[in-house]
């Protein structure tokens, strides 16, 4: 699809709103901007009124998640109001938001009020009471009378799933009750701006799930994403009962080279250089980050607050921003070494969380971080390579593409097609293998998007074994970026499916392991075929070249991956699996998890809190620090039992 054509587009349909109200987008330029969407959809090209009907579905559900919030009375009229949205936004008429805003407000206080009547001094856990988590199998309250029922039981699940985390009871009742009223703010913030964003993020989403409206604020978020690299103070923040609180000093950032910030420091105000100070209690984290960060050399004065024993200080910082470069966000690599019959092997285990890169040169590139890591891998003389990209989401599909080139010499890897037009293939063109030994990549259905290319790319050309959750996500759609005109955001729209070289998408369906074992992934509600609205699964015609993808010279061959060697491999895993501890209790919680068929228990939270405390309190402290985390990763069951299929595998090669 050509990105020129759409922005022209978009420019065309939304430039006859005074530049003067940019940065906001108005109720009517909503039917403009639908309306590029459906010219440059994959599929869903006509205002019908099945995307009507999605649209109302998808607002209502993002408003009300939980059908906790609005009774069967109040759907049925929003569901009218926002039906009728589409012919009055023309004229620039939506104030039928403004009363569904109102209404959202009332019905959040409301809740509030029960909540504050049900956490009552006497208030003791029912262990009794079941709770139905899956939103799909309950239904909107027709009156106040049932409401206070079902949140009854989402209180006293709540209350027990906070005091199962090493809470005190009275603590958490507090903290529950922090969370409604800062439900009942959130609430009276979602101005008519923002239900107008809502609107058409809900269109978006009805096309298909991966199709966007991002708000400006969306699209800075969006591309720090994508480069690893921001502009601000260098410190990773959390929320806790209404208060920010730096979790990490990012090392080498403006914070840590300041030395006056601490983890667990709350921050209660903020200041724009020599500016007025804005307290930013109960503030959302969201509006608090982008308060603090700010263009390179620029200042921001922040009021904190330091617990030190039974004393606190209050106390201001000034601190000049600079760029932070997010490198744990980065690709990273572990080595590892494992003993066999007297012989010792050398295995890297690298950890990509995503496909990242941007435009800006000085952004941080995700092949790059990738060949160097392989490069230095290869002068250690490891024996085998782990590619980790089971929380890997996807990211720039061009760097999929090079980092399979690292494996293989050359050779399709992946083809971009949409309705009209023939495929376009795209290839590694290196001439070149990095490394020619064991490759091993582990997904889970987490892997998603560029992950599943490069994996279901290797599995194709049998250059990888595949180890991990029982397939990956399933995301076979090719989205385009577009920034809107007059800074309104940016649209994100799918127009394409991508293919893998045996000519079959991992649109719906993934890719399968070659080797499976549980994870908590692996659950009916996780996977594209979950998803609102996802897109059929498709075909095209196999374009994989396997003589072009092997090496001739004896650093470039490589042993491709056979059946032999999985059955070989499956069988030994296997009886590791059944009698590991950890991958037990991971299957008897997913079967339990089958078998109660949505439905929680109060007993059976407080009795899982009792379990573990000590490891819990290991995992807590590991993850607060870089190195902690690190840590965390390699012990995970699913890494360390694939190390074990590494080491069968280079034993029974040697």
């Amino acid at each position: 699809m050509n990105m020129k054509i759409i922005s022209s587009l978009i420019a065309v349909s939304l430039l006859p709103l005074s530049i003067s109200r940019a940065e906001s987008l108005q109720c009517q330029q909503i039917p403009s901007l639908l309306n590029v969407f459906m010219s440059n959809h994959i599929s869903m090209n006509q205002l019908n009124g099945e995307l009507k009907t999605r649209t109302v579905s998808l607002f209502l559900k993002y408003l009300d998640p939980n059908k906790q919030l609005f009774y069967k009375k109040d759907v049925e009229k929003m569901t009218s109001q926002l039906s009728d949205l589409f012919n009055t936004m023309a004229s620039g008429n939506c104030s039928s938001l403004n009363e569904i805003s109102s209404l959202l407000v009332e019905r959040a206080q409301e809740n509030l009020g029960v909540v504050k009547e049900t956490l009552k001094p006497d208030f003791a856990l029912k262990e009794e009471i079941r709770y139905q988590t899956d939103t799909k199998k309950r239904d909107y309250p027709v009156d106040l009378a049932q409401k206070k029922t079902a949140l009854e039981a989402a209180i006293h699940t709540q209350v027990a799933t906070i005091a199962a985390g090493d809470v005190k009871l009275p603590k958490a009742k507090e903290q529950l009750l922090k969370r409604y009223e800062l439900s009942v703010k959130r609430s009276k913030e979602m101005n008519l701006g923002k239900m107008i964003n809502l609107f058409a993020e809900s269109f978006a989403h009805s096309l298909d799930p991966h199709s966007d409206y991002l708000s400006p604020e969306q699209l800075d978020e969006f591309k720090i994403s994508m480069g690893l690299s921001l502009e601000g103070i260098g410190v990773s923040l959390s929320s806790d009962d209404g208060y920010t609180v730096v979790q990490e000093i990012i090392p080498g950032g403006s914070a840590d080279r300041a030395r006056a910030l601490k983890p667990k420091d709350k921050i209660i105000a903020v200041a724009q250089d020599r500016g007025e100070p804005v307290s930013i209690v109960d503030m959302d984290l969201s509006d608090v980050v982008k308060m603090i960060r700010g263009k390179k050399g620029t200042k921001v004065k922040l009021t904190v607050v330091r617990v030190q024993g039974k004393e606190s200080e209050t106390f201001d910082v000034v601190i000049v921003r600079d760029k932070v470069d997010m490198k744990e966000q980065a690709a990273k690599v572990d080595y590892q070494t494992r003993k066999v019959d007297g012989k010792t092997f050398k295995i890297a285990v690298i950890d990509l969380p995503s496909f990242y890169g941007g435009s800006d040169r000085n952004s941080r590139d995700c092949y790059d971080d990738m060949r160097a890591i392989v490069e230095e891998a290869v002068s250690r003389k490891v024996d085998g390579i782990i590619l980790d990209l089971s929380t890997d989401g996807g990211g720039l599909l061009q760097d999929a593409v090079k980092i399979a080139g690292l494996f293989i010499k050359n050779g399709p890897v992946v083809a971009t097609q949409d309705l009209k037009m023939k495929p376009e293939i795209l290839s590694d063109d290196d001439n070149k293998v990095f490394f020619n030994g064991p490759f091993m990549i582990i997904t889970t259905r987490q892997s998603a998007s560029a992950s599943e290319i490069l994996a279901g790319a290797m599995k194709d050309y049998k250059r990888a074994l595949i180890v991990g959750g029982d397939h990956t996500y399933g995301k076979g759609s090719v989205q385009v970026l577009n920034p809107l005109p007059f800074r309104l955001g940016a649209m994100k729209l799918t127009t394409q499916m991508f293919y893998l070289p045996g000519g079959v998408s991992t649109q719906f369906g993934g890719v399968d392991s070659d080797i499976s074992m549980p994870t908590y992934l692996d659950l009916d509600d996780m996977g594209e075929r979950y998803m609102d609205y996802a897109l059929p699964p498709s075909k095209t015609k196999p374009f994989i070249v396997p003589e072009l993808a092997k090496g001739v010279e004896p650093n470039e061959k490589w042993t491709p991956v056979d059946d032999a060697l999985i059955r070989f491999l499956k069988e030994k895993s296997a009886k590791r699996v059944s009698k590991n501890s950890d991958f037990n209790e991971i299957q008897k919680d997913l079967d339990d998890t089958k078998k109660n068929e949505g439905w929680i228990k109060v007993a059976d939270i407080l009795k899982r809190s009792g379990k573990d405390k000590d490891k819990r309190k290991e995992k807590k402290d590991l993850a607060a620090t870089a190195q902690g985390r690190k840590q965390l990763w390699i012990k995970d069951p699913r890494v360390q039992e694939s190390l074990n299929i590494m080491t069968d595998w280079l034993a029974r090669g040697k």
